[in-house]
């Protein structure tokens, strides 16, 4: 194996602070990018979606679960069109493994969600196999993949959706796909990609977010709820 340069203690350090004010210089740049995603323009979704759930059918709306805000992540599993009889695609699976625990985004106002065009049946059945609890519904009865462009006439393939509501009213604010998923799937990562961000003071982020003064709203997973009585 080839090791990078073999260098003194005073040298490593050196490079070292190098790196580091490099990394923090990306890390501005990053705080930089999320403020302008909380800015970006939104679009109303003016159809009436409806997905099969566990709980039976519910619209996209009701995905919010009460909450303002909704991530979905578009999971490839179409066995007509990739020939999985019984499984999801192995790169979709990977980015579920990592998810944080849902209660640190529903202290936020957030919901998560998982759509793919599969059937309902397929679905949860691969869920039990995979040992997940986050919800997933089935697309299959409407055009969702088809109208959010996940679904073509020669290929299906996966992204990240971000909506907003206001009462009633549903708008996409965000999306990335590809690469784009790569950095995303800790509870920071998810929220900076939606319109009100962590929700801390320190963020730059547009009049009339909420916000909290930062790390006083952590709990372990299990403890939000008590902390909400």
């Amino acid at each position: 194996m080839q090791l990078p340069p073999i260098v003194s203690t005073s040298e490593w350090q050196a490079a070292h602070e190098r790196l580091v004010a490099k990394e923090k210089a990306a890390l501005r740049a990053s705080d930089a990018l999320a403020a302008e995603r909380r800015r970006q323009p939104v679009v109303e979704i003016e159809t009436t979606y409806t997905f099969d759930g566990e709980e039976g059918r519910r619209t996209l709306l009701e995905l919010f679960d009460g909450r303002a805000q909704l991530i979905v992540y578009h999971f490839m599993f179409a066995p007509d069109v990739h020939g999985w009889p019984d499984a999801g695609c192995p790169g979709c699976t990977m980015f579920v493994d990592q998810l944080t625990a849902l209660a640190h985004l529903h202290a936020r106002s957030t919901s998560f969600a998982l759509i793919s065009l599969a059937p309902l049946d397929a679905l949860l059945a691969y869920r039990r196999r995979m040992g997940w609890d986050v919800p997933w519904y089935s697309s299959a009865g409407n055009d969702f993949n088809r109208d959010f462009g996940l679904t073509t006439d020669t290929r299906e393939t996966f992204g990240l959706s971000v909506f907003i509501r206001d009462d009633d009213r549903v708008y996409r604010s965000y999306f990335t796909d590809r690469r784009g998923v790569e950095p995303i799937g800790t509870v920071w990562s998810l929220l900076d990609r939606t319109p009100l961000g962590r929700q801390e003071e320190w963020e730059d982020s547009p009049p009339g977010v909420p916000q909290t003064p930062a790390y006083t709203w952590w709990r372990r997973h299990d403890e939000y709820e008590e902390a909400a009585r």
